[in-house]
């Protein structure tokens, strides 16, 4: 079984995010951002998450942009142009395109965490793409991390 797991840091405190990800073994935080390096992520800007990720929980940090949706998909989505229903489809349309499934051994993703700014998983790509993965490959086991 593949454990995969999905955060968000939003609405959650350093001390709460990374005992989530300790409490939950986490291996290696998967950013999933198109932009890791905004001002308002706070402790998780990607050059410094990086650095806390392995000096707090010893967990490896990588950024996977090809995971992200393009920032007109969600510029687009965000002004309000399109439902989460025609994002879902478009970002997994995405996905599709750039051929995600052939580019992930997913035996690699053991104990890995997905990451985005949502708190809640219910309206964020990071859901969607954990279920891609799922859908794609056999035994894949997702804990979605809120609380």
């Amino acid at each position: 079984m593949i454990r995969l797991f999905t955060i968000g840091f939003t609405h959650k405190s350093a001390e709460q995010f990374f005992n989530l990800l300790r409490k939950n073994a986490v291996t290696t935080l998967v950013d999933t951002r198109i932009n890791n390096t905004s001002q308002l992520s706070g402790f998780a800007k990607g050059s410094d998450l990086r650095f806390f990720a392995q000096e707090i929980a010893g967990i490896a940090y990588t950024h996977r942009v090809d995971m992200a949706p393009t920032k007109e998909l969600l510029t687009r989505y965000r002004a309000g142009q399109m439902t989460w229903a025609e994002y879902e489809v478009e970002y997994l349309n995405l996905l599709d395109l750039r051929r995600l499934g052939d580019h992930v051994r997913i035996e690699d993703l053991h104990g890995n965490c997905l990451l985005c700014s949502e708190h809640k998983p219910d309206q964020c790509h990071r859901r969607l793409l954990a279920e891609y993965l799922q859908a794609r490959f056999a035994g894949v086991e997702v804990t979605h991390l809120v609380k």
